[in-house]
Formats: C-alpha cells, structure tokens, sequence
C-alpha cells in the first residue's frame, strides 16, 4: 500500500512494523491552518475509530479536530511535536506526523490517492 488520504486532509501509509500505520495531515491542511502552536495527540495505547476525533492541532487561526483513518490502537506518538509543533508546518507530510496506529487498513472509510487528493483540494 503506497501513502492514501482522506478527504478531512489527513494521509496514511505503513509503517516499519507489518500492521501499523503512520499518520498525519497533508501540506494542504498545515497551510489552510497557519502556525501551528501546540498538538494534543492521543495517549498511546488508545483505542481509535475509523473516522472518530482522536487529536487537535491548535494554529494561531484555530483548533482542528483530526480524525483515524483507520480503526486500531495507537502505538506511538511523534513527541518531537511537544517542543516543536512548528515541524507540522515545516514537513506535514515528513517530520511532521502525528502517531502510530496498529490496525486494519480494511477498516477505512474513503481513502482516496493522492491525484483524487489534489483534484478534491483544487
């Protein structure tokens, strides 16, 4: 599986361990939101829901609720992000991710790639 989005802007792709996944938001999402200034990322050891709230992204513009790709346990969180949310805005798609979730990707709900991505953001 290559890197898949969602339509709520965030992006998904595996991770070095089989069942896991990493996620993020797009550089499309950090640049509608402006500086980011603090992330509330979920507890390791959560269980999340495919498309259920399980962080926020605090900007100096707003907060911004970000929803599971994919239903599972987070795994591991980027604490890079504690000291440095600014890494969001930086490299979104990079640096900047969020956590880890182990889970079923066949618990998606509407991932699309990324030219379904790009024509949804034109």
């Amino acid at each position: 599986m290559s890197r898949k989005f969602t339509k709520e802007h965030e992006w998904i792709e595996p991770a070095d361990e089989a069942g896991c996944f990493r996620v993020g938001i797009t550089d499309y999402a950090q640049s509608q939101l402006g500086d980011v200034v603090a992330i509330d990322l979920p507890e390791v050891g959560r269980q999340v829901e495919a498309g259920g709230e399980c962080a926020v992204i605090e900007s100096v513009k707003a907060a911004s609720d970000i929803y599971a790709p994919i239903a599972g346990t987070v795994r591991v969180v980027n604490d890079k992000l504690a000291d440095a949310p600014e890494l969001v805005n930086q490299d979104a798609e990079g640096a900047g991710w969020l956590f880890e979730i182990s889970g079923d990707i066949g618990s998606a709900t509407d991932l699309i790639d990324r030219a379904e991505y790009d024509q949804h953001t034109a």
